[in-house]
């Protein structure tokens, strides 16, 4: 479903200034914190906007919007299928809304992308956990 590198999501990652166990992550461990990371930047985002940092909200909302466009770019459409052509759409629908939260000082928008991240990064973690025996 992703056809992006490892190295070249874990740049992203390292360079939107998120934290995390970056360099040993499997594809899917790296998928789940790539999203935390832009559930992150989106809270970090929420908080500017509540005390009127417009400059601050912006390169938050910058960092978020990076890390979605990786996400979005790392797909692999043909191998994919329904469920890669499904996050697309999806993806570019958040960087949509992120930019128009971002124009708008909206938080409303922000929440709904926030809460979108949430689901989709709920399922990953499911799909990244390690089995029990």
């Amino acid at each position: 479903m992703y056809s992006g590198s490892r190295t070249q999501g874990a740049d992203t990652y390292r360079n939107v200034g998120a934290h995390g166990k970056v360099s040993g992550a499997d594809p899917k461990g790296l998928i789940t914190l790539l999203l935390g990371g832009a559930i992150d930047r989106i809270a970090e985002a929420q908080g500017h906007l509540e005390r009127n940092d417009v400059a601050h909200k912006g390169e938050a909302l910058g960092r978020a919007l990076a890390i979605i466009g990786e996400l979005n770019g790392s797909l692999d459409l043909t191998r994919g299928g329904e469920i890669a052509a499904n996050l697309h759409s999806l993806y570019d629908y958040v960087g949509r809304r992120i930019v128009e939260a971002n124009l708008r000082n909206d938080r409303g928008v922000l929440d709904e992308v926030s809460s979108l991240l949430h689901e989709i990064k709920s399922g990953w973690d499911a799909i990244a956990a390690p089995a029990t025996p």
